[in-house]
């Protein structure tokens, strides 16, 4: 799969609207054939500044990004940024999270 994170730092005037700003975007990605997760998270540090995590199967990532919602998204998104996202993009192996072996509940 191809797995990607993304650490957006948005300004403080947008962080409150942020998930309002990205949700028609998240909706139409979730969707998508091959889409494999699409999830937001905040940072504790750092309330301004948004982590997404996503994963597609390997022959699906080509068609996000040339997607009409993603080319919307990254025009919608630049006015409420402080800088460039940072992204970690990679290829492993597997279509699912794994349990953590060394904290188990039971």
């Amino acid at each position: 799969m191809i797995f990607i994170t993304v650490k957006f730092l948005v300004k403080p005037e947008w962080t409150e609207r942020w998930p309002e700003l990205t949700a028609g975007f998240t909706e139409a990605t979730r969707a998508e054939p091959g889409n494999l997760w699409f999830d937001w998270s905040r940072s504790l540090e750092n309330p301004n500044e948004f982590v997404l995590v996503e994963a597609f199967k390997d022959d699906a990532a080509a068609a996000h990004v040339q997607s009409d919602h993603f080319q919307q998204a990254m025009k919608d998104m630049v006015p409420a940024l402080v800088e460039t996202p940072k992204i970690i993009n990679t290829v492993i192996d597997g279509e699912e999270w794994s349990r953590m072996g060394e904290l188990t509940v039971d």
